[in-house]
């Protein structure tokens, strides 16, 4: 499957992090700060960047460039610069352990976050978060989710999923059957092979069983699902259906939800913006306006305002 990854922000060229630093320190120097020269350089440049922007304004100043942004920015324009200056896996980290904590647990930030990664991008999540928080990943998620929804998730947080491109026709004709008598063959649903299933097969070993799938029960994986599951299961399912089929849909639909109805969920809004930017906002963007007949940019710049509508549609680099 051809899937192509067009990024938003691209690394800078030239580049001069001492010129960099010197430039933020300016505009956050003396009476008011220059929000607009903060957007401007921040969202032109790459995360990798950024990192050696802040390592220089470290050196030159003595001063942590996080800490002046935040004591001279505020609200949600506060929440898009802090996001764009963490490193990609640490923001992530961050964003699984505030869905995680107080009370509650917000389910729809796990599955976006857990259920669209590879194993490789896994692991990574892993290891940082508990390096960052000193607790394991999957000990912390067990205590705040529950049931079927728990062992999904974990299974995919241990890492069980096959390496990248791993693919076996003859057993994605078996997978499907399995699925298919798992659900919609039998009274009940056993949601056990679904996590198995769901959980071990690679994304590209995933579509071949969904698509064997369709010729053998002739419905879809997700009417399966449908029919078959509820709540954060049923979410997580489709979750991972989307991302196999196409992440660009996943992320534009979640976007779209964001933005749906009263109020916004900008705390989604931000995370898929500024994490997806270097890898295919782009392309998501192309996917948002094909299913809502809409640019993305147009949507983020009637539902946001001022120095936060700025920023974002800055990352989303115009229409």
């Amino acid at each position: 499957m051809d899937y192509r990854l067009t990024p938003t922000v691209v690394p800078a060229a030239p580049f001069d992090a001492s010129a960099d630093a010197q430039a933020l320190r300016a505009a956050m120097k003396g009476f008011g700060t220059d929000e607009e020269e903060i957007i401007n350089l921040l969202t032109a440049r790459s995360n990798a960047q950024r990192q050696q922007i802040k390592a220089r304004f470290e050196t030159e100043f003595g001063r942590d460039l996080i800490d002046d942004l935040k004591s001279e920015l505020s609200g949600k324009f506060e929440d898009v610069i802090v996001a764009l200056m963490m490193p990609p896996i640490e923001y992530l980290c961050k964003q699984l352990h505030k869905a995680m904590a107080g009370m509650g647990t917000d389910e729809d930030t796990l599955v976006e976050i857990l259920c669209t990664k590879t194993n490789e991008e896994m692991r990574e999540i892993v290891a940082a978060y508990e390096a960052k928080y000193d607790r394991p990943l999957a000990e912390q998620m067990c205590s705040e989710t529950s049931g079927f929804f728990r062992r999904l998730l974990t299974l995919i947080v241990t890492g069980v999923r096959d390496p990248v491109g791993t693919v076996d026709p003859n057993k994605a004709r078996e997978d499907a059957e399995a699925l298919y008598a798992a659900g919609e063959g039998q009274l009940g649903t056993d949601e056990g092979v679904f996590n198995r299933i769901m959980s071990h097969s690679s994304f590209a070993q995933l579509r071949l069983i969904f698509d064997e799938y369709k010729e053998l029960s002739g419905q879809t994986i997700e009417q399966a699902i449908k029919h078959e599951m509820s709540g954060s299961l049923h979410d997580a399912m489709i979750a991972i259906v989307e991302c196999v089929q196409s992440p660009a849909t996943f992320f534009a639909n979640r976007l779209y939800q964001a933005m749906d109805g009263a109020g916004t969920n900008d705390a989604t809004l931000i995370r898929i913006i500024v994490s997806r930017s270097e890898i295919d906002l782009g392309t998501i963007k192309d996917e948002f306006e094909r299913i809502y007949n809409r640019t993305l940019y147009s949507a983020v710049k009637s539902e946001t305002s001022g120095d936060y509508k700025r920023a974002l549609c800055a990352i989303l680099g115009g229409v």
